[in-house]
């Protein structure tokens, strides 16, 4: 009877979001954008979720691969490398156009070697120092993409990549409005069943590496790598694992986005983006993938819903209080009360619920 709930649940839940987009297009095209947003923060938010909740690897600089795949989608979409490069152009005449089953593996792998890159460095560090290290590595990926615009011009450095193209899945162009059954769906909308495609994927992958050998592994190096060693687990394999694995996800989230985007900047790649991604997964729980991707959805559309909240308390200031910081105060706000409210997030993994209990008696 239980297992009938949650099926009817869960037909339910996917009927809602197959529609979620055809009813939001009503209000305008705006609320779908934030709708396809904040499926990319969910895809980024999984990634970090292998490295932090389930390895126990606090890494600041995961904004960097997420930058890594929107870079490596945007030069090979896009008319720079044959404008920048001659003997491109004379190899592809009609321009580079990767097609997205091409584009996907590419990210993930480009993304998950430069993510053992970054592991290997720092398997004897732990926790701050860590943190510290992977943060510099996104601050490092930033700097590059800023300044590698000479001698030799390859990321067009602070103007940023433009004439990005949309991706195109079996004949349809998903940057173009379709007409389905006399019903009109607009090209964000397209976007959204593809990366809502993407995410349902990405969660039964997580879900089957928890339950896998690797994901226990995982979480014995999480809560005592000394104790993991000694059961014969190889640390340094699983760390380099996690990282890839995570890595991966940042990937094809970051070609998603240039493709979403249509233009890619070093700015879209900011610290803040890293530290807002971990916020999400700490925010909706560590380690438990509905508590990941409920924190990531409420973190990436509040900003936006917050719009229509700062603009009256603006003017009942007399204008005194700028909008656009007035929204980031009460962010800052609603993510203090949570977790004073809720130390383990929104929605905590019941494992980790029946230590702590155990614990305290």
């Amino acid at each position: 009877m239980k297992s009938q709930h949650r099926l009817i649940a869960m037909l339910v839940a996917a009927a809602g979001l197959l529609i979620l987009p055809l009813l939001l297009q009503g209000f305008g095209n705006a609320w779908v954008r934030i709708a396809d947003m904040a499926l990319l923060f969910v895809l980024l938010s999984l990634g970090l979720n292998i490295v932090v909740g389930y390895a126990g690897l606090l890494d600041l600089g995961y904004v960097a691969f997420f930058a890594i795949g929107a870079y490596m989608f945007g030069l090979m979409s896009s008319p720079h490398l044959t404008q920048a490069f001659p003997f491109i152009a004379a190899m592809f005449p009609n321009g580079l156009h990767t097609p997205l089953w091409l584009v996907i593996p590419l990210a993930a792998a480009l993304a998950g070697m430069f993510g053992i890159l970054l592991g290997a460095p720092t398997l004897r560090l732990r926790g701050d120092y860590l943190a510290i290290v992977t943060l510099g590595f996104g601050e490092i990926i930033r700097v590059f993409l800023n300044n590698l615009d000479h001698p030799v011009n390859i990321t067009n450095g602070p103007k940023g990549i433009n004439q990005i193209d949309s991706l195109h899945f079996f004949g349809f162009d998903l940057g173009k409005k379709h007409e389905f059954f006399g019903f009109e769906v607009a090209s964000v909308s397209m976007y959204y069943y593809l990366f809502l495609a993407l995410v349902v994927i990405s969660v039964i992958i997580c879900h089957r590496l928890e339950l896998s050998r690797v994901g226990r592994a995982w979480m014995a190096i999480r809560e005592d790598e000394i104790a993991a060693k000694a059961m014969g687990i190889n640390t340094r394999n699983m760390k380099l694992l996690a990282f890839g694995m995570g890595a991966t996800f940042g990937g094809v989230s970051g070609a998603m986005f240039a493709a979403f985007q249509g233009f890619i900047s070093p700015e879209s790649f900011s610290l803040m983006e890293s530290v807002m991604i971990v916020a999400m997964v700490v925010l909706g729980g560590v380690g438990h993938l509905p508590g990941v991707i409920l924190g990531a959805v409420l973190l990436s559309a509040l900003p936006e819903v917050l719009r229509y909240v700062a603009s009256p308390l603006q003017s009942m200031t007399g204008g005194r209080l700028d909008a656009s910081i007035l929204r980031q105060l009460l962010i800052a706000l609603a993510m203090i009360s949570v977790m004073l409210l809720r130390p383990r997030g929104l929605w905590p993994s019941r494992e980790h619920g029946k230590s702590l209990t155990n614990a305290k008696t």
